[in-house]
């Protein structure tokens, strides 16, 4: 009898390896496009942050962990992703926190707010494909699926993708097995093009049909303020300075954000026309012409940032500690690094 199982029992897993093999093989890397391996990294850090960063692309391009211990000695990790919705953010947060419960900043960028539905599969996986299984990604995942998904797709992609073998290239095979490799700098990604905003664009932002933002937002927005409350951090909303006309912030969002946070006793800081202030110059501190921050943007947006979490609300300087600032060290040396070399865009 047991002759019998053992070999049926490795032909079983045979099959189930070589399906996880070509399943892998089919699910596209997007090694290629670097916002496609942003959540991932955390996952390999073992030290614990007093802040965290939740959002989409102007929290990631706009926030640099490493200048934040350099300069205030502050433990950080920017969880963002491409487009993430508010129930990702939220999502993302409910995992961090539960392996990171010592928390005691939580920095939301609000822009997120502006969808009250998930803007397109392929945009929503890049977020819920690089989460590790959990309960949260599995919440995550029935929040955010469109009509046309199916649940079981994202715990068998195979079916999702298995029309791909037309498609596939030799870097598919290469990066079959890079998926999941860190890219970023405690999640920030990093861009150091410079292209600069046209004076001669005088485009307009579309009028503006909702003055309201979508109810389903501000309720998960409400749960991001409770789950806060409940590891005793604090919710801070931000509004990064970029304000192109592809994403732009309203006054009337902006207005109703404002008496959000002063009706819950949460502070906002809205970033937008403080140029001046933050010492940003947009002939060389964007690298597609004002969308988002580059690295040299990035660094003096998150300087002003840090300051104001170290005197408003009260974030300590870790500095002093041996093994941090062994590991912090190391971790701004590889930034100081890829910075002199250059990152091409995207």
């Amino acid at each position: 009898m047991k002759k019998r199982i053992i070999p049926a029992v490795l032909s079983v897993v045979l099959l189930l390896a070589a399906l996880m093999l070509v399943q892998a093989v089919l699910i596209p890397s997007r090694y290629d496009n670097r916002e496609g391996h942003l959540l991932c990294g955390y996952y390999g850090v073992s030290d614990k942050h007093d802040v965290i960063f939740v959002g989409d692309c102007e929290i990631y391009e706009g926030i640099v962990p490493a200048v934040l211990y350099e300069k205030f000695g502050m433990t950080s990790y920017v969880r963002g992703s491409s487009q993430q919705t508010v129930w990702q953010s939220y999502h993302v947060l409910e995992e961090t926190l539960a392996k990171d419960p010592d928390v005691k900043v939580v920095v939301f960028n609000v822009l997120a707010l502006k969808y009250g539905k998930t803007p397109t599969e392929s945009i929503s996986r890049m977020t819920l494909e690089d989460m590790q299984w959990s309960a949260s990604k599995l919440q995550a995942i029935r929040a955010s699926m469109t009509e046309d998904e199916s649940f079981l797709s994202y715990f068998m992609p195979i079916l999702r993708y298995h029309d791909r073998w037309s498609e596939l290239t030799a870097a598919d095979l290469a990066h079959t097995f890079r998926k999941h490799e860190d890219i970023t700098h405690q999640g920030y990604l990093m861009q150091t093009d410079i292209v600069p905003v046209d004076p001669a664009d005088t485009r307009k932002p579309d009028m503006l049909i909702n003055t309201v933002l979508p109810a389903r937002s501000m309720e998960y927005l409400a749960k991001m303020q409770d789950l806060c409350a409940q590891y005793g951090a604090e919710l801070v909303l931000v509004k990064a300075p970029t304000n192109s006309v592809k994403y732009y912030w309203y006054e009337e969002w902006d207005a109703q954000i404002a008496d959000y946070a002063a009706a819950n006793n949460l502070t906002y800081y809205n970033f937008i026309g403080m140029d001046a202030e933050l010492g940003l110059d947009w002939s060389t501190d964007t690298y597609d012409a004002g969308l988002h921050l580059n690295v040299y943007g990035a660094e003096k947006w998150t300087l002003y940032l840090g300051n104001l979490l170290v005197t408003n609300h009260g974030v300590q300087d870790r500095r002093g500690d041996a093994a941090l600032d062994a590991l912090w060290a190391e971790r701004i040396a590889r930034y100081t690094q890829e910075k002199q070399q250059g990152v091409q865009t995207k």
